[in-house]
């Protein structure tokens, strides 16, 4: 076994040790965490109001997680295709200088060269960062608007009736807000085409 095959097979393992942390982002349940006294603790409101706040943010809970996790999965991609594109994109013009007789040295630039134009491929066409952005933003959004509730009460009415509405509306406008988002920056079959086709992905190194 040559030394450039040797190289060849290191770079496909560390490729996918190191994608093990975005592919338990991908599989794992992610936990909430609220943080600090609840509404159950809150002396503010009514058994009445504390009753619709709690009911409310049951149903709120399975999209904050789907955020969440959205969220990290956006962020460990983000950083995946990061720390392999920089080093790969530096060191692909000395990898196709090295090129010798031996077709594992053809097949590493050929890999790394193939693997990175995937990564920034896929990375802009699924606009890794404005999603990253969205959906932590919008978990952030709601977790202030839901202490905001909790604090200072008054900046959302008079009345406790009006308070909860007021909130009720906010975070309904919040969850509209990241709908479109996501819907906004969802790729399309041709999106990804096009973005393979610039990096140009079926192209093999000239020595």
């Amino acid at each position: 076994m040559s030394a450039w095959t040797i190289t060849n097979l290191t770079y496909v393992v560390l490729v996918i040790v190191t994608a093990i942390p975005l592919l338990l982002a991908i599989v794992r349940r992610v936990p909430l965490h609220p943080g600090g006294a609840s509404f159950e603790e809150s002396t503010t409101f009514s058994e009445e109001g504390k009753v619709r706040l709690r009911q409310h943010y049951s149903r709120m809970a399975g999209t904050l997680g789907f955020w969440k996790k959205q969220a990290a999965i956006y962020r460990r991609l983000h950083y995946y295709t990061l720390c392999w594109t920089i080093p790969s994109s530096v060191a692909i013009p000395f990898l196709i200088q090295a090129i010798t007789i031996d077709p594992a040295s053809r097949w590493l630039a050929t890999i790394v060269s193939g693997f990175t134009a995937v990564l920034l491929a896929f990375h802009r066409a699924l606009k890794v960062d404005a999603n990253y952005k969205a959906f932590r933003q919008g978990e952030s959004d709601f977790y202030d608007t839901y202490r905001r509730l909790l604090d200072r009460p008054a900046s959302f009415g008079k009345t406790e009736a009006e308070q909860i509405d007021a909130y009720f509306d906010a975070v309904e406008n919040l969850r509209k807000y990241i709908r479109n988002a996501e819907i906004d920056n969802l790729p399309s079959v041709e999106q990804v085409k096009e973005q393979l086709q610039t990096e140009k992905i079926l192209r093999t190194p000239r020595e």
